[in-house]
């Protein structure tokens, strides 16, 4: 497999990495290795990475890629994406934007009412709902072990333990695709399970060839596609320290309990009505399969592996091995709850 992507116009994109070498300095690189950005530890190269450290970077970053028609893929922690061995074309942007606003009055259990809290969206998860734990605030113990960023989870709706960021999000600010920013409250979202107005519409071409055979939605005109997640305005309740740590360390234990350690992705498929996607996969006999270097965990089904040196073309023949088993046994399609990205082929 070849390294490197070919620009589509040398002379476009080297004069628009000039101009973001003017906003940036240094950082904005060519043919950036993907696979040490993700969890999973799998993916080509991108066309152009840049890593932005506050939302004022990121809608610059933005800004000029489509005043130059690059397309931008906003890579968060790296989590439930798998990228292909080919690579992302155009300005793949690593948000590092973690910026928080933390009210500084004491907050008392019991008192009742919320405290509001803004991050911005490249916040890690679990560090975010740490550092809320620490000042009593209640709301983000499920996302102690999720992986990933609050503009991820925004979009995602990430979740565990019975509840995700729709019960925590009171509002976001959205950069749109007319470089607008605003702020769209919770239900404009339109949130369900793993999904939400902002995935549903992510643009099909960042995708890639073949993502509609493996689940995967393109955009509708006019609903937010394109829409990139600035900041997070999260709604938490006062309430005991110690009662707010002791649920972390126990959603913690469950966690390093049933989920593998190492090189995974998150959660493969998400479970279907009634079902869980791992007991599906399990019974159909497909529980430490194997594909080269990858595997679908031997401790639960729903996780795939990198047992060193796997390719994402090696997890693509996973996926589409357990959804085809799982529906020739049982008559359920399994959709993915990951993103597939990336696909163009390689040149000379």
């Amino acid at each position: 497999m070849k390294s490197t992507l070919p620009p589509e116009s040398n002379v476009e994109r080297s004069t628009f990495l000039e101009v973001l070498t003017a906003h940036f300095g240094d950082r904005p690189r060519q043919n950036e290795l993907l696979a040490g950005h993700t969890t999973l530890r799998l993916g080509g190269p991108a066309e152009i990475w840049l890593a932005v450290e506050s939302v004022n970077e990121l809608v610059t970053a933005v800004t000029l890629a489509r005043q130059y028609g690059v397309p931008v893929f906003m890579l968060g922690g790296g989590a439930n994406l798998l990228i292909r061995d080919t690579g992302i074309r155009g300005l793949v942007i690593e948000n590092r934007a973690n910026n928080v606003e933390i009210p500084s009055s004491p907050f008392k259990a019991g008192e009742g009412g919320k405290v509001k809290i803004v991050a911005e969206s490249g916040t890690v998860l679990p560090n975010l709902a740490r550092r809320c734990a620490r000042r009593g605030l209640s709301g983000l113990e499920w996302a102690v072990g999720v992986p990933g960023t609050i503009g991820g989870a925004v979009v995602n709706n990430a979740g565990a333990y019975g509840s995700d960021m729709a019960h925590s999000l009171s509002r976001a600010e959205l950069l749109t695709l007319t470089g607008e920013r605003l702020w769209q409250p919770v239900e404009w979202f339109e949130y369900g399970y793993r999904t939400s107005r902002l995935k549903s519409n992510q643009k099909s071409e960042v995708m890639g060839q073949g993502s509609e055979n493996l689940g995967l939605r393109s955009s509708v005109p006019g609903r937010g596609e394109g829409w990139i997640v600035l900041r997070a305005e999260l709604s938490l309740t006062p309430a005991s320290v110690t009662e707010i740590k002791a649920r972390m360390d126990e959603f913690n234990r469950r966690r390093k309990a049933g989920q593998p350690p190492g090189a995974t992705i998150g959660s493969m498929f998400k479970n279907p009505p009634g079902d869980y996607a791992g007991r599906l996969i399990e019974a159909a006999g497909l529980k430490g399969y194997k594909i080269g270097q990858a595997r679908i965990s031997p401790l639960h089904a729903n996780f795939f592996q990198n047992l060193g040196g796997a390719t994402a073309t090696e997890v693509l023949s996973l996926i589409e091995t357990a959804q085809t088993a799982v529906e020739s046994k049982f008559g359920v399609k399994l959709e993915l709850e990951i993103e597939v990205v990336g696909g163009e082929e390689i040149g000379d």
